[in-house]
């Protein structure tokens, strides 16, 4: 079985925010924005042709619908697959997030990085971090 890609964060989030309860895409919305401290806003037209692809795939589906003051209010939820999805990429992310922590932990603060990355001289140039001072010694010999 092929391994499944990981998961845009819009995509993560949208089935984050159908993960409890079936909601309307105003409420998706709404919950994503929340769900990422504010820094994803979705419009409409990109969480509806999100949904459209989520359902395609299978990891949502319409739930219900209803009309409130004039207007069609569609409810959709997460399918098994789409929580088994969530719930895979979840995983692997708590995985990285625990790489990554381990990582900081052992390196001390302030400390410098050894190798890898080759110091850069002040034209972008690879080049030693600090140059060596030439200072004349006496006379000619």
């Amino acid at each position: 079985m092929a391994k499944p890609k990981p998961l845009q964060e819009p995509t993560f989030l949208i089935l984050t925010a159908l993960a409890r309860e079936p909601m309307h895409g105003y409420g998706v919305i709404s919950d994503v924005a929340a769900l990422s401290g504010g820094r994803l806003a979705l419009r409409p037209g990109t969480l509806y042709g999100a949904l459209d692809r989520l359902t395609d795939e299978g990891l949502v589906e319409p739930d219900r619908e209803e009309i409130v003051e004039g207007r069609l209010r569609r409810y959709y939820r997460l399918t098994d697959a789409g929580r088994s999805v969530l719930a895979a990429e979840t995983e692997r992310l708590r995985r990285n997030v625990e790489a990554a922590t381990q990582r900081l932990k052992a390196r001390p603060a302030g400390a410098r990085p050894t190798g890898g990355i080759p110091a850069r001289g002040s034209a972008g140039r690879p080049g030693p971090a600090v140059r060596p001072v030439l200072r004349p010694t006496g006379g000619p010999a």
